[in-house]
């Protein structure tokens, strides 16, 4: 007996970890990576404000993943990686380093959950100064 309700709430347990884990889509993250617009396209909501270093649009997501390819391509990727990341409610945030061959830039992604899912409506790239 007491088997098997240390094996329920080990499952409860591990089920519960893995939906928090869920957060932030892992696909942005890979995006970034590898500097992939449209793996990132998966992710982007209907309307999204682009902040490109100081330069801000709102723009629908094919013309958001036109802008961030063209960033991409002007700013080879060599790897991204995740800093703070967090989620409140019916939100969620990633602010990570974008290590480019023009050197590093700050990556701010804020997401909201769109039919159970997290969608970007808001990416915003600084170039840092180290």
């Amino acid at each position: 007996m007491n088997k098997r309700v240390v094996i329920l709430w080990l499952c409860l347990f591990v089920r519960a970890v893995s939906l928090m884990a869920q957060d932030v889509p892992a696909g942005v993250v890979t995006a970034f990576k590898k500097g992939d617009s449209q793996e990132l396209n998966g992710h982007l909501s209907d309307k999204v404000e682009l902040i490109l270093e100081n330069r801000s649009i709102n723009v629908d997501r094919r013309t958001a993943e036109g802008k961030m390819a063209a960033f991409f391509s002007g700013n080879q990727v060599s790897g991204f990686t995740v800093n703070h990341q967090g989620k409140r409610n019916e939100s969620g945030f990633i602010v990570g380093t974008l290590a480019t061959a023009n050197g590093n830039f700050r990556v701010n992604c804020f997401f909201r959950k769109v039919a159970d899912k997290y969608v970007i409506h808001q990416i915003r790239i600084d170039k840092t100064n180290e």
